[in-house]
């Protein structure tokens, strides 16, 4: 059964009537469908598994390894429900589910997990040490990121649990945490667990190493790329969001603000910076964009804005922060598959194994949990008592669409007003060749808030992406590396090599400069390939298009070809999805696929092939330009929209838009030039 609110108010929310009451209601449904899965008050919280192949605990692992896995499934279930569970114990103490009291059965497994000798211990850092045989000295642990959690939750309904342990429990869960508090980490977004724990020690007057922490701190302000993101070891993702932006605020609060005053005001300014245009990074609905890593957190990502309400000088809208949290909540909330008995699947929606990385339990997906930090601000707060407001989508007008650029970490996104959806464009990607999840999850073309990412339907094929394929051989190469150039004359400039090697000059072969911009429905692609060595095959997917009843039109217009696609995705809502391939394509065909889409079961992918025949020092086009567009309902696209590209004009003589400026006018009278000239200039990872 989905989530339902009683407590709503339309005339303060109007976008979505949720309230305060209505995110503790939400906490509760939550927390039922958990502790359904509890059959005693002795149970840690262990739920039951929809997958046995990926995640973690491993059936066939040695039977030590097993054991160690199962005690970081432990805590990490402990530790995450906790995100939901904290807030709604401080905000009711005696709060009952599933016939357990929240703050008597948090309070008894704590303190259990932490004791050396239950059955619920789940080992402290140098236990899990000499369980390893000291075998590598920069080991590190899953305990130490839901030690991170743990405190969290201790915060936040400290009067209700923290406080009512005597001062030897209280000593117990101390020496717990100040183990893996001081002890080694990951040189990145890890180090803010160790900060928090190290904070949260000292707030409770134990001793900490303030140099670690001083350490941790500074390299955690250096990993900074600018517009209030950070850079995650190489990658660009939610964890700046879910984990930079939400730990560094409560740093601040426990411990910065004190005692490092000048990191304070740099995470303090940095979270305001990432305020300015996050809203902009979710749809007209607030819905949050699949994309990267750890996609089972779902709308975690959500709790940046929270966090950033949490400062001393906030600078974030509370109206548009509300929206945008609660938006993303119903999201997911709403949908009929989002729970498997009672618990958040490992998916984006339902269970979608593709998603799915192997540091992962079946309780992994309670990070979402974060998303209710809000309930830490006072019923006063802005965030509660102002109006409901949804930022740039109420100033666009008709067919408008907002572009936000920021270079630092590559990421361009835009407001459609036509469709409201938002579509991510990314840069400064590098994944090893061979890492198809990691390609599925940052080296898409475009992300759209309306279209998760699909992983491969067929061979050769992908949605959202390139597929290079020599046709002396069967396999196809995808484009693993991404490199940005930046916004120029209102086009998009990146590159993607194929099959890049990180070891080696491979970025002289195989390549594609990409050049493309958004229009009122969608994008259009000016691309230009980078070849050595022929005869090849060149492939171009659309988004995958859920298929549950489609109805499947060809369209053309002199050398334009179009397929539309009607229909609707798993809730019933109505879709509309149309590719149109222009100059340097051959033909437009598309793929039936099952099991590769995060929405329904069935899908379609529309897709572009060309070929390249010439052997090597034959001169013909490279250029290849196409669109990508879609309408949350089933009112026929007009041919101005559907063949959005009017006429293209070429530089060069030959008319293959190999050099020069091309010039692409378009049906509404404007037009884009596109020139590759001098990329190398500002090509950046």
């Amino acid at each position: 059964m989905v989530f339902q609110p009683k407590m709503t108010d339309f005339e303060k929310s109007p976008y979505t009537g949720l309230t305060r009451e209505s995110f503790i209601e939400a906490g509760e449904y939550l927390l039922q469908g958990i502790f359904n899965n509890i059959e005693s008050f002795d149970d840690p919280v262990i739920v039951a598994r929809s997958e046995t192949k990926i995640t973690y605990p491993h059936g066939d692992a040695p039977a030590d390894v097993y054991a160690k896995e199962r005690r970081a499934e432990i805590f990490e279930g402990l530790t995450r429900s906790f995100f939901i569970a904290a807030p709604l114990i401080h905000n009711e103490p005696e709060l009952i589910v599933c016939g357990y009291n929240m703050r008597d059965y948090y309070k008894n497994q704590i303190l259990r997990v932490c004791t050396k000798g239950d059955a619920c211990y789940v080992g402290s850092y140098r236990d899990l040490q000499e369980l390893s045989g000291y075998k590598d000295a920069f080991q590190c642990f899953q305990q130490t990121v839901e030690t991170c959690a743990l405190v969290i939750g201790l915060w936040m309904c400290k009067g209700e649990i923290w406080d009512t342990y005597t001062k030897a429990e209280k000593d117990t869960v101390a020496e717990f945490l100040s183990g893996f508090a001081h002890g080694n980490t990951v040189p990145q977004n890890w180090r803010l667990f160790n900060m928090l724990d190290l904070a949260f020690l000292y707030m409770e007057g134990y001793p900490i190493d303030k140099e670690i922490m001083l350490e941790h701190a500074q390299e955690i302000l250096h990993y900074y790329a600018g517009g209030g993101w950070y850079r995650d070891g190489h990658s660009f993702d939610y964890y700046s969001c879910w984990a930079f932006n939400v730990y560094a605020p409560l740093w601040n609060l426990w411990y910065g603000y004190e005692n490092e005053p000048y990191l304070a005001a740099r995470f303090e300014e940095h979270s305001n910076k990432l305020m300015e245009t996050y809203g902009d990074f979710f749809d007209s609905d607030g819905f949050t964009n699949m994309w990267g890593r750890s996609n089972i957190y779902r709308n975690a990502s959500t709790a940046a804005f929270a966090a950033n309400m949490l400062l001393k000088n906030s600078k974030g809208n509370p109206g548009l922060a509300r929206r945008i949290v609660a938006g993303s909540l119903m999201q997911f909330l709403s949908r009929e598959d989002f729970l498997i008995k009672g618990v958040p699947s490992l998916g984006f929606y339902g269970q979608f194994a593709p998603l799915v990385q192997g540091y992962s339990c079946a309780e992994s997906p309670f990070w979402l949990g974060k998303a209710f930090l809000c309930l830490c601000l006072p019923e006063t707060h802005p965030f509660w008592t102002a109006q409901e407001s949804n930022g740039s989508w109420e100033k666009l007008t008709a067919g408008q669409v907002k572009e936000t650029v920021l270079n630092g970490p590559a990421l361009c996104f835009t407001n459609h007003k036509a469709n409201g959806e938002t579509i991510l464009r990314t840069g400064k990607v590098v994944k090893n060749k061979g890492d198809i999840h990691g390609m599925w999850n940052y080296s898409k073309l475009c992300f759209n808030t309306k279209y998760p990412w699909e992983a491969t339907p067929a061979p050769n094929i992908e949605s959202q992406q390139y597929i290079l394929r020599d046709m002396r051989y069967e396999d196809g190469m995808r484009a693993n590396v991404t490199f940005w150039h930046g916004e120029k004359n209102g086009v998009l400039y990146r590159r993607q090599f194929f099959d890049y090697e990180l070891a080696t000059e491979s970025h002289w072969f195989q390549a594609i400069n990409l050049a493309d911009f958004p229009i009122a429905h969608g994008i259009v692609r000016a691309d230009k390939i980078r070849l050595w060595g022929r005869p090849v095959e060149l492939t171009l997917g659309a988004y995958g298009f859920p298929d549950n009843g489609t109805e499947i039109i060809r369209r053309q217009k002199g050398n334009a070809k179009a397929i539309i696609l009607k229909g609707k995705d798993f809730t019933g809502k109505e879709k509309q999805l149309a590719m149109t391939v222009y100059d340097g394509w051959s033909d437009i065909q598309y793929v039936n696929s099952t099991g590769t889409n995060p929405d329904s079961e069935k899908s379609i992918v529309i897709y572009a092939v060309t070929k390249r025949e010439k052997q090597y020092g034959g001169y013909e086009p490279h250029l290849l330009i196409s669109q990508v567009i879609t309408k949350e309902d089933l009112e026929d696209f007009s041919d101005e929209e559907l063949f959005a590209v009017k006429a293209v004009t070429y530089a060069d003589e030959a008319g293959a838009g190999n050099f020069g400026t091309t010039v692409l006018t378009m049906c509404d009278g404007s037009k884009k030039e596109i020139n590759f000239e001098e990329m190398e200039a500002h090509l950046a990872l």
